[in-house]
Order: C-alpha cells, then sequence, then structure tokens
C-alpha cells in the first residue's frame, strides 16, 4: 500500500504522524512511504532521515494521493478536497467537537479511522493514551505559567514557599489526562485534590501517591466546593468517541477567586467547563468572570518532539496492519480498531460518534464489507 504522511495544517500544530523509524517498518513490509516536504521539520525530524529510511520526499498533493493517509489532526478546511472515496484516513479526528470535518468526511464518502476511539477489550484508549498522558503533564505547567501577575494571574507560586501556603490544584477527572496532571501537581509541591465518580480508580491513585493527592468522589457539591477555592482548576473528563460533559457551570466560574486559572484538557472534546471555547497556541488564554481560560485544542503541539515520539510509539504498530491488511482486513484480525472506525461509504460507523452527531449508526463491518 502507498501510505503518505502530510504536513500538518492546523494553527500551532507542529507534530508529525511518521518518524524515520516508522517509515523504516513500513517499508521492510513492502509499503511505500510518501512524506510531504518539511513535515517533520517542527519535531526536529528532517527531511535527509525519512529519506534514509526509505521514505519518498513529496508535494502536499503527492502525500494526500496515498491510498493509506495518516495524519496527527483532524482536517483543516483546505484539506477538505482531498477526501475521497478511496482514501483511508488515520488521525485524530474528534468529530463530536468538530462536527464540519464529520460533515466533510461524509460528504467524501471517505473511510476514517480515529486514534482516539480505537479501544481494547478492557475499555482502555490505547492511542489516545500517549498525548492524554502529555497534555496531562503540561497542564500543571501550563497553569503555573499563566498564575503568574506578568501573565495575568493571581501572583502565585504552584509550590508555595516556606511559611507561604502553595497553590491549590482541583482536577477534574483521573483519567489519563488527570492522573498526569494530578501527579506532575503535587510534584512541584501544590495542595492537589483529584475528582472523579470511579472510586476504584480513586483508591489506584490513593495507593500510588499515599495521600499526597487529595481524592473526592465527584459530586456537584463536591466539585463546586472544590472549585471556588481553587487558584488552578484542570478540566480531564474524557467520553471516548463523544461530547465530554459540562462539570463546572458558569455560575461555579462566576465564583472562582478572580484571576485564578481554568486549563480545559478536554476542550478537543467540547470542553468540560461551560465558559471555555477553544483557542490556539498563539492566542491560549482568554478571561471571562474574572477567570482566565486556557482552552488550546491540540496542547501536545507545543511539544512536538516528545508528542511525536509518544504518538508513533503507539501508532505504529495499528498503521502497518492497516497498511499490510486493508482496513477491513485489520480490523478483522485486531477487534481494537473497529470502534476506531468512524466514518465508511457516507455512513458514521461509531455509536458514541454518531449519537454526539445526532445521526444513526451503521454497522462499521457491513459498510467496509460493503
Amino acid at each position: 500500500m502507498i501510505v503518505g504522511a502530510p504536513r500538518e495544517t492546523k494553527k500551532g500544530e507542529h507534530r508529525v504522524a511518521l518518524t524515520p523509524d516508522g517509515v523504516r517498518e513500513l517499508v521492510a513490509h513492502g509499503h511505500q512511504v510518501r512524506v510531504e516536504q518539511g513535515a517533520g521539520v517542527d519535531s526536529s525530524i528532517h527531511d535527509a532521515e525519512y529519506a534514509a529510511s526509505g521514505a519518498e520526499i513529496v508535494t502536499t498533493d503527492d502525500a494526500w494521493a496515498s491510498e493509506l493517509v495518516v495524519k496527527v489532526k483532524e482536517p483543516q478546511p483546505q484539506e477538505y478536497a482531498y477526501l475521497r472515496p478511496d482514501l483511508v484516513l488515520f488521525t485524530y479526528l474528534h468529530l463530536a467537537a468538530y462536527p464540519a470535518v464529520a460533515e466533510a468526511l461524509l460528504a467524501a464518502k471517505a473511510t476514517s479511522i480515529a486514534y482516539e476511539t480505537v479501544q481494547l477489550a478492557d475499555h482502555s484508549l490505547p492511542l489516545l493514551a500517549p498525548m492524554s498522558e502529555v497534555a496531562g503533564r503540561m497542564a500543571p505547567q501550563i497553569g503555573a505559567h499563566f498564575l503568574e501577575r506578568e501573565h495575568g494571574g493571581r501572583g502565585v507560586l504552584l509550590g508555595g514557599a516556606p511559611g507561604v501556603r502553595p497553590a491549590r490544584v482541583v482536577v477534574l477527572g483521573a483519567g489519563n489526562v488527570g492522573w498526569n496532571a494530578a501527579w506532575i501537581a503535587q510534584g512541584m509541591e501544590a495542595e492537589v485534590i483529584l475528582l472523579d465518580r470511579n472510586l476504584d480508580r480513586l483508591r489506584w491513585v490513593d495507593q500510588i501517591h499515599k495521600g499526597r493527592i487529595m481524592t473526592l468522589a465527584s459530586n456537584r457539591g463536591a466539585v463546586e466546593r472544590a472549585v471556588v477555592e481553587a487558584d488552578l482548576v484542570i478540566g480531564a473528563v474524557l467520553v471516548a468517541g463523544g461530547r465530554a460533559p459540562v462539570i463546572v457551570t458558569e455560575d461555579m466560574v462566576r465564583a472562582m477567586k478572580r484571576a485564578s486559572v481554568i486549563v480545559d484538557v478536554a476542550v478537543d472534546q467540547g470542553g468540560c467547563i461551560e465558559t471555555t471555547h477553544e483557542t490556539t497556541h498563539a492566542a491560549p488564554v482568554y478571561e471571562l468572570h474574572g477567570v482566565l481560560h486556557y482552552a488550546v485544542g491540540n496542547m501536545p503541539g507545543a511539544v512536538p518532539h516528545t508528542s511525536t515520539y509518544a504518538l508513533t510509539n503507539a501508532t505504529l504498530p495499528y498503521v502497518v496492519a492497516v497498511a499490510s491488511h486493508g482496513a477491513r482486513g485489520a480490523v478483522a484480525q485486531d477487534p481494537a480498531l473497529l470502534g476506531g472506525v468512524n466514518t465508511v461509504a457516507g455512513q458514521v460507523t461509531n455509536a458514541a460518534v454518531a449519537d454526539a452527531l445526532g445521526r444513526a449508526a451503521a454497522d462499521p463491518l457491513t459498510c467496509l464489507d460493503g
């Protein structure tokens, strides 16, 4: 199969979907790989490294003309023209948050596989996990930055100082994003409160961190009390394939301390804070009700070298499988990919995505067979 890796065009996105090692692996399996010129430069990977691994360095048009296109982020409006019925697109899609992308994929009748909905039998999300870990670890350092007075915050040092109380960090959700955020925040010596509805998950965190992270069962009252006292709130709630539920209401935000900070990591799935809307790395924050909001939809794009390698370590086996067996054959060999199939031949084929978009879900196997 011909596999293409175009350069990302989303504003502030610096990652790339293949590394030179990934190219070498695909070539070893008999595939032809096309990498757009300059696709890896922002991740500190140069065209010569791709060429030495067996890739052909090509134009944008030639990269998109491949049978399987691997990306990092959802297609941008200027890329919709490249979508077509014989294309298999493998990338982060987050269609619940980006319905216009869904419409473009459906109109083009393209087959799309979303990293974030590939799901193992234990319900874990292997291709979302590495970027969740990166975003979670970034969230406290971003929050610490914007808590500085020069950047609009309260002028609070996350770890405090001898004799001075540290910042209070409230993390909503104890999944991969949340517990990584809580872990880094407590490592920076902040006072950390982690909320989740899953008591077993809270027990697991408590056993690891031995009380250095305060765990609370999440409900409206607990969230309301925690948020009003927070210096930094990190939103880390996930519904696989669906829109993130709103956990913090606008009234709760109004009650927060002036010049406190919100980092809504869930914004790429609609956000779990009622007052957030997506921002960019170029203009990452805005102020509302006296609270600074950070809501960049591709946070790991700010650390592209780390993020590219973390992502491609996870995606490469699946990319090789799809390239070697086609979408239908790969799904038959690995049922985890079945949930990843989001659109086929003009139909939405993931139930959670279909529900979020207000559409009926079609059976992915039937559509792929057709």
